[in-house]
């Protein structure tokens, strides 16, 4: 029997699986399209031969097992990035295995690679007084930094996710009374996210200098394309660099575009928003989601110490009103 083409294996799972059947968001699609970028590189180089010509059964397990190893080596990624890649993997041999049943055990056999187990730190965020030093980081005299500081002005403000803040296009963006950024955010869920007038005000003056269509990236790249998450990332990681410089203490943390979205909730917590208003905020499905910034809140924790630590204050325990109540706790 010949061995299925990758190609056409592929093309069928992002049109009739993905997009047809599960509906899937252009966020997911593009989180997919990514892995399988990736995967095709590293596995064209394995073998020696176009993509195009690669088969499904080149993709076995132990080359899906270097390549997770490969993201974590020599990509640097995290665990979390690394399930998550192979989460899709997972999803395209699973539709292959329904389709091809010839082949049921070489998938089933990639199927069987298990998500990695990691250790879940503190959630990491900046302070005042590094979020001051990373926006004065950018060069304001030139296009570019001035593009950079609105960007990380306006991912401190708002907490929109890397997929969100690269995804938003002018019409994406109400200024005036009541200014505030859309978005179609994580499961489908759209939001709006009110700005500050300082914030609006330099968004209005950036937006005054770029195309008028409507469908502009608000924050393109040189080429005028949208920007994409690795340049992102390598944005936020050379402005970090540069503020290092005026605060030593951005030195010592590893500062992802994500990590500007918990620095948004952890300044909303400190100022008393309420964590159910957090949530709505960040547009979280839960609101267990949100709880972690209240467990990374070191100020909240030292103010119940102190209150717990207060000689004045004493403990009453429960005493039962009556002889019947008096039974029963007595059980």
């Amino acid at each position: 029997m010949t061995a299925p083409n990758l190609a056409g294996h592929l093309q069928r799972f992002f049109t009739e699986r993905l997009l047809g059947q599960l509906g899937a968001s252009p966020h997911t699609v593009a989180s997919y399209r990514d892995t399988f970028r990736l995967l095709l590189k590293f596995a064209t180089k394995h073998h020696r031969r176009q993509a195009s010509d690669l088969k499904v059964e080149n993709l076995d397990a132990k080359l899906v097992g270097s390549f997770l190893q490969h993201l974590e080596r020599d990509r640097r990624n995290s665990v979390r990035s690394r399930n998550c890649r192979l989460s899709a993997i997972h999803a395209f041999f699973a539709s292959v295995c329904l389709n091809e049943p010839g082949i049921a055990g070489h998938c089933q056999r990639v199927l069987a690679i298990p998500c990695k187990r990691f250790e879940r730190g503190p959630v990491e965020f900046l302070t005042t007084e590094e979020t001051t030093a990373l926006l004065k980081a950018p060069d304001a005299t030139t296009w570019r930094g001035r593009r950079d500081q609105l960007l990380l002005q306006l991912a401190v403000q708002t907490g929109l996710r890397n997929s969100e803040l690269t995804g938003l296009r002018r019409q994406d963006v109400q200024l005036g009374p009541g200014a505030h950024v859309r978005c179609l955010g994580k499961g489908r869920k759209a939001r709006c996210t009110p700005l500050r007038s300082d914030v609006a005000a330099a968004l209005s003056r950036w937006l005054a200098e770029q195309p008028q269509d409507p469908t502009t990236p608000v924050f393109p790249a040189s080429s005028g394309m949208p920007m994409s998450s690795d340049a992102l990332q390598r944005m936020v990681t050379r402005h970090i660099s540069t503020a290092g410089g005026r605060c030593p203490s951005l030195q010592r943390k590893k500062v992802t575009p994500h990590t500007l979205r918990h620095t948004t909730a952890m300044d909303l917590l400190h100022r008393g928003v309420d964590i159910t208003v957090i949530a709505l905020w960040l547009g979280h499905e839960s609101i267990q989601t949100t709880q972690i910034y209240i467990h990374a809140d070191i100020a909240m924790k030292e103010k119940a110490l102190a209150r717990a630590m207060n000689r004045k204050m004493t403990v009453k325990r429960y005493q039962p009103p009556d002889r019947l109540l008096a039974f029963l706790e007595g059980l």
